[in-house]
This record gives structure tokens, C-alpha cells and sequence, in this order.
């Protein structure tokens, strides 16, 4: 069963030890045990031979959590590396047919770009000079993972809704709209990113499965990123 592998077990464990740190502000180990977390997923996915765009999207938000845990003057260079973790996220689903679903569900996008435009222009004023350029960038590929990813399963969905939340507080706490120092912010801002990676990776392996058991007539594309095969 994949829930009893190691890979999985151990992400549950070390989530559940960061988010203790992280509300006891315990550095350095905080920082270190939020670097495992998407790691932890890659390993589990390789092990389950799921897409490799999930596997380049897992390792790219590892990259982000590690530069923006080495210093704010590297908090540019984190966003660039989720950003590419989106760029997989919302390049998989689009494979995956989110296109067709989003022109058959409108209100999806609908949703998604008016809760991304409400977000851009509630911390605008407050940004810095040199985010400015890079947040509206960064919101279109948030509501790209979020709105993708539900039109093409429902827990990878809430998955990317859930991403959109927890960055949307990281750029409400950047433009001084909340208090980013508050232990409940923090613990909001990993609480709901841990739940995002999960989710988003649990979905997308859960439809691989699926789809693949309904042989391949059902989605010719299964097999275009993927290893030889899920095992069981």
C-alpha cells in the first residue's frame, strides 16, 4: 500500500515536527526540517514512478524553501524556483487536458484570476519597489496551479488552492498587511503549503493510477512523463 511507504510515513512525521518548531520558533532546526518536506515527496514519488514533471516540480519547491530559509537577499531567488515548480505543476495538468475542463468550467478561472487580481492590488501599495514587477508574475502562476489542477482533480485542486493561500499570506506579510513575524502566521503560511504539496502529489498519482487502470484509451497521454509504470 503507498501509504505505508517510508518515503510517506516520514513526511508525515517531519511535517508534524516542523510545524511544532515553527510554532516554537526553534532555529535552525525549523528551517531544516522544512527543506525535507518536498524531498521527502520526490522519494516517494520516484518510488511509486509517478510523472517526472511531479518530480522536477517537488525538487523546484525544495529549492524555494532553501534559498528563501538562506536570507531575504536570496527571497527572489526562491520565488523564481516555485515559480518553475508551478511552470511543472500547471505544464502537467495542461498535458493532463485541464484546458478542455477549464473551457468546459469557466467559473473555474473566473474565480481564480478575480481572487489573484484581489490579492495583487491588497498588497501593491505596500510592496517594494522591486517586487512589484515580480508578484503579478508570480499570482499568474499561482491561479495557473490552482485553477489546472482543479479542473483536472478535485485533491490536487484543493492542493492548489491551498498553495494560492499560503503564498497569498507570504506576499500579504512582505506588503505589511499582516504581521509576517506573528508565530501564527508563520505556522499558517506551512501548515497550508504542507497540505498543498501533499495533496497536489497524492492527486496527481491517485489520477495516474486511476487512469492508467482504465487503460490506455481512456488518456492516451499517460505514459508521455512518466517511468514504464505505477506499481500497485
Amino acid at each position: 500500500m503507498a501509504v505505508r511507504s517510508p518515503w510517506l510515513i516520514a513526511f508525515g512525521v517531519v511535517a508534524v515536527v516542523h510545524l511544532g518548531l515553527n510554532a516554537a520558533d526553534v532555529t535552525p532546526w525549523d528551517s531544516i526540517t522544512k527543506c525535507f518536506l518536498a524531498p521527502l515527496l520526490v522519494g516517494w514519488v520516484v518510488e511509486q514512478r509517478g510523472p517526472r514533471l511531479l518530480v522536477a516540480a517537488l525538487v523546484f519547491c525544495f529549492f524555494g524553501d532553501l534559498f528563501l530559509e538562506l536570507g531575504d537577499d536570496l527571497f527572489v531567488v526562491g520565488m523564481a524556483a516555485f515559480a518553475a515548480a508551478h511552470y511543472c505543476f500547471i505544464r502537467f495538468f495542461m498535458v493532463r487536458g485541464a484546458l478542455e475542463q477549464l473551457r468546459a468550467k469557466p467559473w473555474i478561472l473566473v474565480l481564480y484570476v478575480a481572487a489573484a487580481i484581489g490579492l495583487v492590488v491588497w498588497a501593491w501599495d505596500g510592496l517594494e519597489p522591486g517586487l512589484r514587477p515580480i508578484v503579478p508574475v508570480y499570482a499568474a502562476l499561482l491561479l495557473g496551479t490552482a485553477s489546472t489542477s482543479l479542473a483536472t482533480d478535485l485533491r490536487a485542486g484543493i492542493g492548489g488552492a491551498c498553495f494560492l493561500v499560503s503564498d497569498g499570506i507570504i506576499a500579504l506579510g512582505e506588503a505589511d498587511r499582516i504581521d509576517k513575524e506573528a508565530a501564527g502566521t508563520g505556522l499558517a503560511i506551512m501548515g497550508l503549503y504542507i497540505v498543498a504539496i501533499l495533496l497536489l502529489t497524492t492527486g496527481i498519482l491517485g489520477r495516474e493510477k486511476r487512469t492508467i487502470a482504465a487503460g490506455p484509451r481512456f488518456d492516451p497521454t499517460i505514459r508521455t512523463d512518466c517511468w514504464p509504470r505505477l506499481p500497485e
